[in-house]
C-alpha cells in the first residue's frame, strides 16, 4: 500500500539530485529521469519538492508515468489538504505562436512582416496546404518535433518522392460511371484503403489531441491505430469512440514485458481490433531539426554546467528519451510471446526488406507493415512503397495467400494517386500520419475529416481515369515500375518549363 505523505514532507526533496514532484496526487521520485526528460532537465528539477500536474497535464497523458517508469519511483500518495498554492507550480500561460509571413515592400529590397492569417479551411486544397499552415500556427519547438526526420533527412524526403517514380498504365472505355472506394482491412470494412497511424504526443498539434483525432476518424469513416506514446491516456481516447468504431492499437514493447502485457490485454478488453508491434526502432533515430529547436529552447542555461558527466544531453529533443523505455532485445524469439497474450491479430510494424515479411509470415503472423518510421529512423533506407513489391514477390514465392497476411505501407502518402499506387502493387491500405497531424493542427477535427474527403476526392478521379471502378480492380497492371529503385533519375533540362511555369503555391503563402 502507498504511504501517505504530505506537501511539507516532499518540499524536503527540492534539488536536482534529490528531485520529488507530485503528480495528480501521487510524488515521484524523477532525480534519474530529470537528465533524460524530452523537454531538458531544467522543466523538472525546477519542480523540485512541488506539484507540477497544472504545468505537466497540457501535453502529457495522465498515465504516463505508470506506462513507462519503474513502479519504485512512486513514493507515495499526497494529502491533497496540504497541496496548497506555495507548493504548487502554475500552468504555463497560454501561447499562441507568432503569425508572420514575410513580402516584398513597393522598394523590391526591403521585407515587410505581416501577421499571418489563416486561411478558411474551405481554402485548402491538398494535403501540403495544411503542412502550410500547420508549419505558421504550431509553436516552434512542436513543428521541429513533427517535421524532423533522420540525420539528413534524406528518407524523409524519398518517402514521397518515390511515388513519383511510379507512373500510371490507365485503361480506357471502362465503365466507370460508379466509383467503389470500398475495401478491407483484417476481415473488417473500411470506407476507403486508408488508415490513420500511430503518431506520438498530439496535443502538441492541438489541446484535442488523439481525442481530437478519434472524433475525426468516427465522422471520416477511417481507422485510427491508436499510440502507445499518446498525450492522453487510453481510456480517454476509448472514451471518445463513436459507436462500432473500429480501431486498431500500435505498441512499442516495454524493457518490463509485464507492462506491456497489461496494457495489451487492456486493448483487447476494449474491443480494438488489431496489434501493431513497432520493430523499427530499438533506438530512435538522431532527429537534428526537433534536437536543434530543444537547444535553442534552453536559453543560456545550457552553460551552467548542471548536467553530469555521461548524462544525456537535454538538447536531444523529444524522441531520445524515449528509447529508454522501448526494448532494444526485442527479437524473432518474443513473437511466440506476442501471440500468447493477446488474441487480437499481431502485426509487425516497420519491415523493410522481403526476408522479414516472409518470417514473419512463417511466424504465423497476420500481416506487416512496410515503413522506415517516417523517415525519423535510419537515414538513407528505402521508402515503403519502393519495398512493396520485392515483399509481394517473396510472399508469393513463400505461399502467402493476402488472406492470411496482409501488407499495409506507410510513409509519404500526401495524393490519392499515392493510396491508388499502393493498392496496385499490392497493399492492403496506406498509414496516413503527419497529414493528420497537420490538418489537427491547422483546423482541429474538422481539418482531418476535410483531408480525408480530399484523399477521397482524389482518389476516385484517379480511379475513374484509369478504369478501375473498385479497389479490387486496381492491379499492378494500372502502374509501371521502372524507376521505383532508381533515386536518381536523370532528366534534361526543360527551359521552357523553367521559365515560364509558375508553381503553385502553398495557402499560407497566398
Amino acid at each position: 500500500m502507498a504511504a501517505m505523505l504530505t506537501m511539507g514532507e516532499v518540499a524536503k526533496h527540492n534539488t536536482k539530485e534529490d528531485c520529488w514532484v507530485v503528480l495528480y496526487g501521487k510524488a515521484y521520485d524523477l532525480s534519474k529521469f530529470a537528465k533524460v526528460h524530452p523537454g531538458g532537465a531544467k522543466l523538472i528539477t525546477n519542480a523540485a519538492g512541488m506539484d507540477a500536474t497544472a504545468a505537466f497535464d497540457p501535453i502529457h497523458p495522465k498515465d504516463i508515468m505508470e506506462k513507462l517508469l519503474k513502479p519504485d519511483i512512486m513514493k507515495g500518495v499526497v494529502d491533497p489538504a496540504t497541496i496548497t498554492e506555495q507548493y504548487v507550480v502554475k500552468a504555463p500561460a497560454a501561447h499562441k505562436p507568432v503569425q508572420k509571413k514575410k513580402s516584398k515592400s513597393s522598394s523590391e529590397d526591403d521585407e515587410v512582416i505581416e501577421e499571418f492569417k489563416k486561411p478558411p479551411l474551405a481554402a485548402m486544397l491538398n494535403t501540403f496546404d495544411f503542412e502550410s499552415v500547420a508549419r505558421e500556427v504550431m509553436e516552434p519547438q512542436a513543428w521541429g518535433y513533427y517535421s524532423s526526420g533522420g540525420d539528413d533527412e534524406i528518407t524523409l524526403r524519398d518517402n514521397h518522392l518515390a511515388f513519383q517514380r511510379i507512373t500510371m498504365r490507365p485503361r480506357i472505355l471502362v465503365n466507370v460511371k460508379d466509383i467503389d472506394l470500398r475495401t478491407s482491412f483484417l476481415g473488417a470494412p473500411a470506407s476507403l484503403p486508408l488508415y490513420f497511424t500511430a503518431t506520438a504526443l498530439a496535443k502538441l498539434a492541438h489541446k484535442d489531441g488523439e481525442v481530437g483525432i478519434v472524433r475525426a476518424a468516427a465522422k471520416a469513416g477511417v481507422t485510427y491505430m491508436l499510440p502507445t506514446l499518446s498525450s492522453y491516456t487510453l481510456d480517454e481516447m476509448l472514451e471518445a469512440r463513436a459507436p462500432g468504431q473500429l480501431m486498431f492499437a500500435q505498441l512499442y514493447v516495454n524493457p518490463e514485458r509485464s507492462r506491456s502485457e497489461i496494457y495489451v490485454k487492456k486493448l483487447e478488453a476494449a474491443g480494438v481490433k488489431a496489434l501493431f508491434v513497432t520493430v523499427d526502432a530499438p533506438q530512435l533515430g538522431r532527429r537534428e531539426k526537433d534536437m536543434r529547436s530543444k537547444f535553442t529552447q534552453q536559453g543560456s542555461d545550457v552553460q551552467d554546467g548542471d548536467e553530469d558527466e555521461g548524462a544525456v544531453d537535454r538538447s536531444q529533443g523529444a524522441a531520445r528519451a524515449i528509447s529508454s523505455y522501448i526494448d532494444a532485445g526485442l527479437c524473432w524469439d518474443d513473437v511466440p510471446w506476442l501471440q500468447s497474450i493477446t488474441k487480437m491479430k499481431v502485426l509487425l510494424k516497420g519491415v523493410q526488406c522481403g526476408e522479414d515479411a516472409v518470417l514473419a509470415y512463417k511466424a504465423g503472423l497476420k500481416g506487416c507493415v512496410l515503413s522506415n518510421h517516417g523517415g525519423r529512423q535510419l537515414d538513407t533506407s528505402r521508402p515503403g512503397i519502393e519495398i512493396l513489391p520485392e515483399v509481394m514477390e517473396a510472399l508469393r514465392e513463400a505461399g502467402a495467400k493476402m488472406a492470411d497476411f496482409e501488407v499495409f505501407v506507410d510513409g509519404g502518402i500526401r495524393r490519392g494517386a499515392d493510396i491508388f499506387k499502393a493498392v496496385a502493387l499490392g497493399a492492403s491500405g496506406v498509414g496516413v500520419g503527419r497529414p493528420v497531424l497537420y490538418a489537427l493542427a491547422s483546423y482541429g477535427d474538422k481539418g482531418i475529416v476535410r483531408m480525408v474527403h480530399m484523399l477521397q476526392d482524389e482518389l476516385q478521379m484517379v480511379m475513374r481515369l484509369s478504369g478501375t471502378p473498385t479497389i479490387a480492380s486496381i492491379t499492378d497492371k494500372h502502374v509501371l515500375t521502372t524507376n521505383l529503385a532508381d533515386h536518381i533519375v536523370c532528366l534534361p533540362t526543360d527551359n521552357l518549363s523553367n521559365r515560364t511555369y509558375e508553381s503553385l503555391q502553398p495557402a499560407a503563402r497566398l
